[in-house]
């Protein structure tokens, strides 16, 4: 049974990543620093399979983290571990560029002498489409330059070509992927769509960012998953992908979506109306990704429509409400990143 360790795996991401791994029989090492953002809930269902471990552990505890590497001999490492809410960069920078460029640097360091006694082990740092920044026509592809807007992105842009540059210089085993925006169960309720569903299901109003004509584009976390796996097994090191759907939608469109839904299971309640608020700053109008490259190089494919997957995510939080309980009210309502 091959050992993977996965970083930020009490996040939302990372959680749904391990339970694939687990559902395919890989041994999983979950190492987290329990951060506002990171839920025990998120892993209840596999907490007592023999092939799950947790390990509390931050990323910049650098001692901690080389015994734990040397220790486990991981085949794979999967690194998700990162401050990932551009409002919270906005208001606080200093903690993204501690855990997302130095929090990396120490990752790095370690792998590259582990990697020289293993000589088959795979390190995939995932990174996102705002490095790109705005992409007002057309599809960013690999190869794209990077012009990141916010703290956050610039962090993960600087950890990107940290990654990259340690492949070029110490050869180490290491492939980037950058996804679009993710969906589904157990994301923090920060982000777009777990917050408007918090809202509906508590019958308050729907925040959206300035006139709601911002577009991302949306891939379903499983799907997201799904290629990780495809890119530790298949993939080219020292390369680039670009992981998504292909499928873009603005801010107004996701919110009457969500109204759709919950007029089906007759959840709206008089005060669910969709209310515009200030834009944050620096708020990028489009991103789009062009993910040519993994589609026709590693055969993989999106699964999820968007349809059924967010009918998906709106069920799985309206039978999980402990999933909001388990959470800091403050962390779900208050307005953060203004100026």
């Amino acid at each position: 049974m091959q050992k993977i360790i996965v970083t930020g795996g009490l996040g939302f991401i990372g959680s749904n990543l391990i339970e694939l791994l687990i559902h395919k029989k890989f041994k999983v090492i979950n190492l987290d620093k329990v951060t506002y953002s990171s839920n025990f809930y998120n892993t209840k269902e596999y907490l007592k399979k023999s092939n799950y471990k947790f390990i509390k552990c931050d990323l910049n505890n650098k001692n901690k983290l080389n015994k734990i590497i040397f220790k486990y001999k991981p085949a794979g490492i999967f690194n998700l571990a990162a401050e990932t809410h551009v409002d919270r960069s906005i208001d606080s920078p200093e903690g993204f560029i501690n855990s997302n460029i130095v929090g990396v640097f120490n990752l790095l360091e370690i792998f590259k002498k582990y990697s020289k006694s293993n000589k088959k082990v795979r390190l995939i740092h995932i990174s996102t489409d705002e490095v790109y920044g705005d992409i007002l026509k057309g599809r960013s592809h690999e190869n794209f330059p990077y012009k990141p807007s916010s703290p956050y992105a610039a962090s993960k842009a600087a950890s990107d070509h940290l990654v990259s540059s340690y492949v070029r210089t110490y050869g180490i085993p290491a492939i980037v992927t950058n996804c679009s925006n993710n969906y589904g169960p157990k994301q923090h309720p920060e982000k777009l769509i777990p917050k408007l569903i918090y809202n509906i299901l508590n019958n308050k109003n729907l925040p959206i960012y300035g006139n709601g004509k911002n577009s991302r584009e949306w891939i379903y976390v499983h799907d997201h998953c799904e290629a990780l796996i495809k890119v530790l097994q298949k993939g080219k090191i020292g390369e680039f992908y670009n992981i998504g759907s292909n499928k873009n939608l603005n801010n107004l469109e996701i919110c009457k979506a969500l109204i759709k839904i919950a007029k089906k299971y007759n959840l709206i309640g008089t005060n669910v109306k969709i209310k515009f608020i200030k834009d944050r700053p620096g708020h990028d109008i489009r991103y789009a990704l062009d993910s040519k490259k993994i589609l026709k190089n590693l055969k993989w494919k999106t699964k999820v429509n968007f349809k059924n997957g967010l009918e998906k995510t709106f069920l799985w939080y309206l039978n999980n409400n402990n999933y909001y309980k388990s959470i800091s009210t403050k962390d779900i309502v208050k307005r953060i990143g203004k100026l």
